[in-house]
């Protein structure tokens, strides 16, 4: 055999175990299984005994046709299949950057009255909103997951997994929850002003506020932060915490001199992604009044009619995003160099007793009842109490609207991402890993964003399609298919990750394996990976479900007339102040978004 390194061979898209004076790849490889399994259309076996070599010129036993693979397995024709989804991901930015240069004097008039009233207000609570929930989360998920990893107290298994809970909660749900629960006819304030025989709380904080929207996303995202530092505490080798105590350090030293900075980049990389996800969130601060970048996007498109000014907008903020994007890259590429050792399998924890443990326990306890417990509960009691007033003949017709496009925007991903997958798996190179990271940049954009950036081009072809064929109105604007195109703008990313880690799982033997058998392109990707995909597959389908049934922003500005979803139903009842009728939706959107995250909690379960 070869001394070529695995990680030279699954490189290539040929077989490297091959001797230099070898031509026939099926005498260099291992022997292998007869290709009846293969015949009926059943992945590859490769333990079986080996078949004697057919007597059949220029083919594979079994007849399969061995020598030059078709054109399609080409090396550049697997990069172009990774190219062309990174292009169409890239369509959105296409169209937000060439609104740069368009627009008339009336986008300016607009342009020039948003800078001098509103602008620097939408940057200001962007900004404070952004610095305030960066240290809400770096708090509770640092804190939270440095107890989990480092102490034994009770209850730490439970709050362990427990802790991602507030992943499945949607953040709009959790700003209708607390404004229901805190404004001045809530519960609180009034039963604290009949505690204190007061007319009145002018001390008690608004809701409805910038800090009110910062409180909502803290504990909606917190989760990002605490997997992460998790992870990263996980990974450390305890003897650099040992080294440190028996160099002086108190424990509290230690963490912040030595654990800390071993888990910077992780701690960098997800507060990027919670910073991204507090810019791109619409519902939230809509309801809350807080004008923000995005809610003034949406301003100036519906509220002046200027789609151009709002697509000039949308540019401020996704060079935000891309700033992030590029922190979080470069922190990600250092994240090689601070594991100094292994970890060992099982973790030695101190335990703690007494008030130490129940310090312990309530911090770990707060986040999970900030982000999940509480806003779950109030939405359970305000559906409750007013079942009679759901209109019950509508519910079934929006459940059907959200399942049949998550359904379909989830096949649509999981196709792309395998051949996705399989070209970066097939082509390797500069070129194919420039198309993946490219496609990753869909799911930083916010939603708001994509809507826009896809409006323009759609409505130019719109335009074009009505002068060649004599089309009256919109046709594709407007459409279920321009809504998915969104939705896999969005989310493909999240389902490639998936199908990423599972072909990784396969060893590139398999590979070499079926080439010499005389299967290889498309027909290896049928009968040997996707068995073997079944489940990354199928998480990834799980995953882009559950994110377009909660995605708002795209899903109000592309849905079809007449057609509302879930999220977008939950939204206009609480924009009408009818939260007791939201409930049920929202909480059908919580129950639905459990499923992946007790998938992921049961994994954490599993590790000591």
């Amino acid at each position: 055999m070869s001394s070529t390194p695995p990680s030279r061979a699954a490189a290539d898209p040929v077989s490297t175990d091959l001797p230099p004076s070898s031509a026939d790849p099926a005498e260099a490889l291992p022997p292998c299984s007869t290709l009846s399994a293969m015949s009926a259309g059943a992945p590859l076996s490769l333990s079986s005994p080996p078949s004697p070599p057919s007597p059949s010129f220029g083919r594979a036993p079994g007849g399969a046709r061995r020598g030059r693979a078709p054109r399609l397995c080409g090396t550049w024709a697997w990069r172009l299949a990774a190219w062309i989804p990174a292009l169409i991901v890239l369509v959105p930015m296409f169209g937000i950057l060439a609104a740069l240069g368009a627009g008339d004097a009336g986008t300016r008039a607009v342009l020039t009255h948003m800078l001098e009233t509103v602008l620097p207000e939408y940057a200001l609570n962007s900004l404070r909103i952004s610095i305030a929930v960066s240290a809400g989360v770096l708090a509770m998920g640092v804190a939270s997951a440095w107890l989990v990893v480092h102490y034994a107290f009770p209850g730490r298994r439970v709050l362990e997994w427990a802790l991602i809970l507030p992943l499945a909660m949607p953040a709009y749900v959790t700003a209708y929850a607390y404004t229901d629960f805190l404004q001045f006819a809530g519960p609180v304030q009034s039963a604290l002003r009949s505690l204190l025989a007061l007319d009145r709380l002018a001390w008690f904080p608004e809701i409805r506020s910038w800090y009110g929207a910062a409180w909502v996303f803290a504990g909606a995202f917190y989760p990002y932060v605490y997997l992460l530092a998790r992870t990263a505490f996980l990974e450390h080798s305890p003897r650099c915490l040992e080294a440190a105590r028996t160099l002086g350090c108190t424990p509290t030293q230690a963490f912040v001199r030595v654990a800390l900075p071993l888990a910077r980049p992780a701690l960098i990389a997800g507060l990027a992604l919670v910073l991204m996800e507090t810019l791109a969130d619409y519902g939230a601060v809509a309801y809350f009044g807080v004008p923000t970048f995005t809610t003034g996007i949406y301003r100036a498109w519906l509220s002046m009619g200027d789609r151009v000014a709002a697509a000039q907008l949308s540019a401020c903020l996704l060079l935000a995003v891309l700033v992030l994007l590029i922190a979080e890259a470069r922190s990600r590429a250092r994240l090689r160099y601070y594991a100094p050792g292994r970890a060992p399998a099982t973790l030695r924890r101190t335990r703690l007793h007494g008030g130490a443990a129940a310090l312990a326990m309530l911090g770990c306890a707060m986040p999970l009842i900030v982000g999940f417990v509480l806003p779950a509960l109030i939405m359970l009691r305000l559906a409750v109490s007013e079942l009679d007033q759901v209109p019950w003949h509508r519910y079934g017709g929006w459940v059907y609207n959200t399942v049949r496009l998550a359904a379909v925007a989830a096949l649509v991903a999981s196709v792309v991402a395998v051949v996705l997958g399989y070209a970066q798996r097939l082509a390797p190179g500069r070129v194919t890993r420039l198309a993946i990271r490219l496609v990753g940049v869909g799911y930083a954009i916010p939603g708001a964003v994509i809507a826009l950036g896809i409006l323009t081009p759609v409505l130019n072809l719109d335009t074009a399609l009505g002068n060649v064929f004599g089309a009256d109105g919109l046709v594709l604007a407007g459409t279920g298919g321009v809504l998915i195109y969104a939705y896999l703008v969005r989310f493909l990313p999240a389902a490639l990750q998936s199908v990423d880690a599972g072909f990784a799982r396969i060893p590139p033997n398999l590979d070499a394996s079926a080439r010499s058998l005389g299967v290889g392109g498309w027909a290896m990707l049928r009968r040997v990976h996707l068995p073997l995909l079944r489940g990354s597959v199928l998480t990834a389908a799980l995953l882009v479900f559950v994110d377009v049934m909660k995605e708002l922003p795209a899903t109000l500005a592309l849905r079809p007339f007449n057609m509302d979803t879930l999220a977008v139903v939950t939204s206009h009842l609480a924009a009408d102040e009818r939260l007791a009728e939201a409930a049920v939706p929202a909480l059908t959107l919580v129950l639905v978004g459990l499923l992946p995250v007790l998938v992921l909690a049961r994994a954490i379960a599993r590790r000591p």
